[in-house]
């Protein structure tokens, strides 16, 4: 999954944590690289109970990761920052691994 805001994609990182972060925007799971993460305003979801912008979506629910609060995710299904080329680069990825080629 790349940035939401740049479009990097992350790499393998080195031994230890990850620099990158999760968030939530529009009720989504989205990453954020080190060099977005130093914009103030990236425009995520904050925790309606304690402000905090520390949230994880998973399975329909979305969690505050700094007060524990849990909400369900209403996200619609024609969501336009929904990222659709996903599963064409999946299936691109595994063509070019498993060396199989579509006719151009």
């Amino acid at each position: 999954m790349p940035c939401f805001s740049c479009g990097a994609r992350q790499t393998d990182p080195v031994r230890g944590a990850s620099p990158w972060k999760r968030g939530v925007r529009r009720q989504a799971q989205v990453l954020i690289c080190p060099d977005c993460q130093r914009v103030h305003d990236l425009d995520l979801d904050t925790c309606s109970s304690c402000g905090s912008i520390a949230l994880i979506c998973r399975l329909g629910e979305v969690e505050c990761r700094s007060c524990g609060a849990v909400r369900l995710a209403e996200r619609s299904q024609a969501d336009p920052e929904r990222p659709d080329g996903l599963a064409d680069e999946v299936a691109a990825a595994l063509d070019r691994v498993l060396g199989r080629f579509s006719p151009a």
